[in-house]
């Protein structure tokens, strides 16, 4: 774990173990910090009762504590623990500022923080997939994988890659990233603000937090992005603050299976800048672009056998997500996809997916959604009515020829059969690992969910 002299004696409140929280308790306790957590649920209270007071925050007195350590879903425009502390004078973090402060006692390294509505969590998992295959020490963390604090610290060199979500950054008010990105800010969990233009203040206050001289990278393809990036390049020495610049890189694209459409051009635009930045040589990043496989379920490929390319992207729950992965694999030269599609319905139309049935060998309609679906398809393309995932893709490989991609993406949510979208998708897998003889993959790391 990531442990530091600079908490010593200091006094923190932990409100929320989770994984975050049960890791920021051990650090802190580790580094000789006196430590009060609490968690509603008496499990976790007790594994951390021999490292920490068992107190409630709201209950006891504030004064005195250098800070209140919360979990990003903690919403601090309703919880009462955030008008408590302010009246104490005590600042309200995460378990990322910790590590901002602890970063002058740990070996030189550097750090990458990506944020962004869509694309953080490719991005974050991008960057770190070529520092790694190039031999650089590398931990990923934040709202990705394993917490921070709960990981090794890097020896000399290394290189911490962050997706950090606007909760968590909302925690944070020291980390001064030697390179930054922004995908994109779009309209998503606007309870937590009070406008969307607050939560795009959010995002902001990522670069905002950097020094005029670090660099920072932009995809610059949405007005409150753009925004943010010419705010930032009027405060920085030129070339500090780019675009990234995907157009230069389209042709090699096709090289890339796993990321494959537009939103994974700007995904790997931005994580071929940053590591250029941070003195990775170009053959090593197209390397890595070249065999990144992508997330579990977000347009992952699971391999290619007998010439067809085997997608999973479970995640991909309404129709506007599955629409991205539709419009990847486009005619080359003749329709090239075959469609398993449905589930738990969230709407009565596929029409975000309209544009891209012109790309759709046939479709293969499964759960609840299946019949609904295949009259809206039929017209367009030719349908298979299967029910059942099990027999939508030995279908679908039956129909399939060299050159074709076999794509779950369902537009629904998974619930009418599965537990959620990750047990869809690992039963795709091993589906498929049947079918082709092939070893179902494993993955290290998964991604949350918070914007």
């Amino acid at each position: 774990m990531i442990v530091s002299p600079i908490f010593a004696g200091k006094r923190y409140a932990v409100l929320g173990l989770a994984r975050s929280g049960m890791a920021t308790v051990e650090a802190l306790a580790a580094s000789g910090a006196q430590v009060t957590a609490w968690d509603r649920r008496e499990g976790p209270r007790e594994q951390v009762a021999d490292k920490a007071v068992i107190a409630d925050p709201l209950e006891i007195d504030l004064a005195g504590f250098d800070g209140v350590v919360v979990s990003p879903g903690v919403p601090l425009n309703t919880h009462p623990i955030t008008e408590k502390a302010r009246a104490a004078g005590v600042p309200v973090i995460g378990d990322i500022e910790l590590f901002a402060l602890a970063r002058p006692s740990l070996p030189a390294h550097k750090v990458v923080g990506i944020t962004g509505t869509n694309g953080k969590s490719t991005t974050t998992a991008l960057v770190h997939h070529l520092f790694e295959r190039s031999g650089i020490p590398t931990r990923m963390g934040g709202n990705i994988g394993l917490p921070i604090l709960g990981q090794e610290p890097l020896p000399e060199g290394g290189v911490y890659v962050l997706e950090l979500s606007s909760y968590q950054i909302d925690l944070t008010r020291s980390l001064a990233c030697e390179a930054a990105a922004l995908t994109n800010i779009t309209p998503d969990h606007l309870d937590r603000y009070d406008s969307f233009a607050d939560y795009a203040a959010s995002k902001a206050r990522l670069f905002a937090m950097q020094e005029a001289g670090q660099f920072a990278v932009f995809g610059c393809d949405d007005a409150p992005t753009c925004a943010v990036f010419e705010a930032e390049t009027a405060r920085r020495a030129a070339g500090r603050a780019v675009c990234a610049e995907t157009e230069a890189m389209a042709q090699r694209q096709t090289g890339w299976l796993g990321l494959q459409g537009p939103h994974n051009l700007q995904n790997a635009a931005i994580a071929e800048a940053i590591a250029r930045e941070l003195g990775l040589p170009q053959d090593a990043i197209e390397g890595g672009l070249a065999d990144f496989r992508g997330l579990p379920h977000r347009m992952e490929v699971l391999g290619t056998f007998g010439g067809v390319t085997f997608v999973n992207d479970s995640k991909a729950t309404n129709p506007a997500s599955t629409a991205p992965a539709l419009a990847a694999y486009p005619p080359n030269p003749g329709r090239r996809v075959h469609w398993i599609c449905g589930g738990l319905p969230k709407g009565d139309d596929l029409d975000d997916c309209a544009p891209a049935f012109g790309n759709i060998v046939a479709a293969y309609t499964i759960g609840e959604a299946g019949p609904r679906f295949a009259e809206i398809l039929a017209p367009a393309m030719a349908v298979e009515r299967c029910e059942m995932l099990c027999e939508a893709v030995p279908r679908a490989m039956a129909r399939a020829k060299p050159g074709d991609v076999i794509l779950l993406s369902p537009a629904c949510a998974s619930f009418d059969q599965f537990k959620d979208y990750e047990a869809r998708g690992e039963a795709f897998r091993q589906i498929v690992a049947g079918l082709t003889g092939s070893v179902a993959p494993s993955h290290e790391f998964a991604a949350r969910s918070a914007a």
